[in-house]
């Protein structure tokens, strides 16, 4: 979906993230998802996070708000980084819009996640702006492929 530009995909994995909202009965009141920085926007055309997001909006019948987040500034890639790494790399990246979320409970979906790195700077800027409670979930779950020092700390992480 990410890489092939099958958008069609989105549709059919986003069945997966409602099913366990249903089970989780998290009390929603709108879901974001991670913005692209724009060059990724531009050169994909589509946020892939965008198209899981939308479709669990519209079955819980919640506001989908991809205007909610909106990154700062330009990231590096993830791939290849420590964890450390990407802590630093998505740490201040994303900006959250507080007329939109402000004592809101929101969920946030992303793609993939690793080490949680991502979530957690969105985390961080939906709490800024005044959300009440936030919730991360994602469609995969990467191993982190590090051998350095600071990898061991994530070693016994499922």
């Amino acid at each position: 979906m990410k890489y092939d530009r099958d958008i069609g995909l989105g549709e059919a994995l986003a069945k997966q993230i409602i099913d366990l909202v249903a089970i989780l009965d998290w009390p929603l009141d709108c879901v974001t998802s991670v913005p692209l920085s724009n060059a990724h926007l531009t050169e994909r055309g589509y946020n892939q996070s965008n198209l899981l997001a939308r479709p669990l909006a519209l079955v819980r019948q919640i506001p989908f708000l991809p205007q909610a987040l909106k990154r700062t500034r330009e990231t590096r890639t993830q791939v290849g980084l420590s964890a450390k790494e990407r802590d630093i790399n998505v740490r201040d990246a994303f900006w959250a819009n507080a007329n939109l979320i402000r004592n809101k409970t929101v969920v946030v979906i992303d793609d993939v996640t690793t080490t949680g790195s991502t979530l957690r700077a969105c985390a961080s800027a939906l709490h800024a702006a005044g959300a009440l409670s936030v919730y991360g979930l994602t469609l995969a779950r990467a191993v982190l492929q590090d051998f350095s020092s600071d990898s061991a700390s994530f070693a016994g992480i499922v």
